[in-house]
This record gives C-alpha cells, sequence and structure tokens, in this order.
C-alpha cells in the first residue's frame, strides 16, 4: 500500500481489515485484542524508511502509517494520519527534527515521539528532549529493543539508550553560569563555533538550523553570560570554564 493510499485510507474515518485485526478509525486490535501501535516513519534516506518499515509491518502489533523525509512534511502527515508515536530522524534538509518536535509538543499533538538518529553529541539530544520527544535511541539499537521503546513510548514512557542516558547526566553536571542559569547544550555549541571565528550563516548549516535561530540563541546566551557581544562572550566563556 502507497503512502497516498494510507493517508486516504485514514481520511475516510471508516472501518478496514488489517493483516492483525479490525480497525476503527485508527484504532487496531490484534487477534489477541491488544492495541496495534500505528507509527509514522520521518528520516530523510528512503532506504532507512523502508528498512523501518519493513521491519514493523512484519512483527505484530505495529502498523505504519507512511512516512515523512523531513520535518516539515513530518508536521504535515502527523496531522493527518494521528499516528500513536512518529519515528523521528534529527538532522534532516527537508526541516530539523527538533524543530518539528517542538512544533508538535506546541500543537498539542497525541503522537509521542522517539527521536532515532546516529547522533548522540549533547547538541542533538537535549534540544531533542527539551522540545518535547518521549525517548531518543541510536539507530544501532537491536531490533527488540527498538520495538520495546516504541511500546514504551506509545505509553507515554521514557525511553534512553545507555549512551544518551550518561550524556544527560553529564549535561546536568556541566558549568553554570554565575547566576545559576546553565547554558543549553545548543548555546554551548553555537558559543564553541563562535569561538573558532565561524559566521552566523556558517552556524546556520554547520547546525542545520535557520540564520534567526542563530541569532537567538545567541541573544539567549549573551544574557546568561552577562555580555553584549560576541568577543566578550568568548572571553567570558573562556574565563568561566564553559569553554575548555
Amino acid at each position: 500500500m502507497t503512502d497516498d493510499a494510507t493517508t486516504d485510507e485514514t481520511r475516510t474515518g471508516e472501518s478496514r481489515t488489517c493483516e492483525t485485526g479490525t480497525c476503527e478509525t485508527g484504532t487496531c486490535e490484534t487477534g489477541t485484542g491488544d492495541a496495534v501501535i500505528s507509527l509514522l516513519v520521518v528520516d530523510d534516506h528512503p532506504v532507512v524508511r523502508d528498512g523501518l518499515r519493513g521491519m514493523f509491518e512484519s512483527a505484530p502489533g505495529f502498523r505504519v502509517l507512511g512516512e515523512a523525509a523531513g520535518g516539515a512534511e513530518a508536521l504535515e502527515r502527523a496531522a493527518v494520519l494521528d499516528p500513536d508515536v512518529i519515528l523521528m530522524d534529527l538532522r534532516m534538509p527537508g526541516g530539523s527534527g527538533v524543530d518539528a518536535i517542538r512544533e508538535l509538543t506546541r500543537r498539542g499533538a497525541r503522537a509521542k515521539v522517539l527521536v532515532l538518529t546516529t547522533y548522540d553529541t549533547d547538541s542533538d539530544t537535549l534540544p531533542a528532549i527539551e522540545a518535547g520527544a518521549t525517548g531518543y535511541l541510536l539507530k544501532d539499537a537491536p531490533r527488540d529493543d527498538l520495538f520495546t521503546a516504541v511500546r514504551a513510548a506509545a505509553q507515554g514512557r521514557t525511553v534512553l539508550s545507555p549512551a544518551i542516558a550518561s550524556r544527560l547526566v553529564s549535561a546536568v553536571r556541566a558549568p553554570r553560569t554565575p547566576g545559576g542559569e546553565p547554558l543549553s547544550a545548543r548555546e554551548r555549541e553555537v558559543l564553541a563555533l563562535v569561538a573558532r571565528g565561524t559566521s552566523n550563516k556558517e552556524i546556520a548549516r554547520e547546525l542545520f538550523i535557520s540564520e534567526a535561530t542563530v541569532k537567538t540563541h545567541l541573544t539567549h546566551l549573551y544574557a546568561k553570560l552577562g555580555v553584549k557581544d560576541r568577543a566578550a562572550a568568548v572571553a567570558t566563556a573562556y574565563d568561566r570554564g564553559i569553554l575548555g
């Protein structure tokens, strides 16, 4: 079944028959009476999307409603398909996964977002969780762990890979500004790039965000550091041990 066909089927609101049971307007039950978890797969690589679709459709208890290749498309598909769980990559040409998660949270979307990515740096992990992600896994996670994580996410339970959990602990212990408010992971990364002499345009390209977002991060970190420009921010950050 194609994505378009799936979308049209979901729009009708009519009963339909699944391989595992009967669905009523998006709510499916398996032959054992257990609810089927509906999914939206978001990744800019078609091979990855195909692999995830095949993996979940071959396992009982899951139903892939559709796919998206970027954050903007994910928002559109989520609004139409109303999945239980969204598997979300982070860095995509078609729109940042973090921005999509933040917008889904703002809209009060029912879907739980489980990040599935190859990126495990603080600058990726913390913003995604702060934006509203229910869980965060790396793409090298075993198949069974992924199934377990999706089931947990559907129930609203937080799931983190061991590597991500360790990074979160490290981030909590990171140096704080004198006022007590820490720089966010993204602000620290922007600051590190500023220290290397990177322009706003280059920072935006490096982090897959807009120049306007870069300026917003700079404004926030200036306020936290009590400075008014880039040079003072870098000097202050080195002086306080925020930059190594």
